[in-house]
């Protein structure tokens, strides 16, 4: 079904519903579900675990600084 056609179908129950019953007919754009605020979001022991694997993980990968010698 396109959106032509549901648009076309929608009117004709629209008009059907004012016909038959009577009743006023409100069309409004459908509220989006609010999203969430990461900084509001407190991470769960799993993600502070992760996060600490990461950091041992890319200390175990990087490579150890040379010490420069000072003359």
């Amino acid at each position: 079904m396109t959106k032509e056609e549901l648009r076309a179908e929608l009117e004709r129950q629209a008009t059907r519903f004012q016909a038959i019953y009577g009743g006023e007919i409100t069309t409004y754009a459908a509220q989006p579900e609010p999203e969430r605020k990461p900084w509001r979001k407190k991470p769960t022991v799993q993600e502070q675990v992760f996060q600490q694997e990461l950091q041992k993980i890319e200390k175990e990968l990087a490579p150890p600084t040379p010490k420069s010698e000072t003359l």
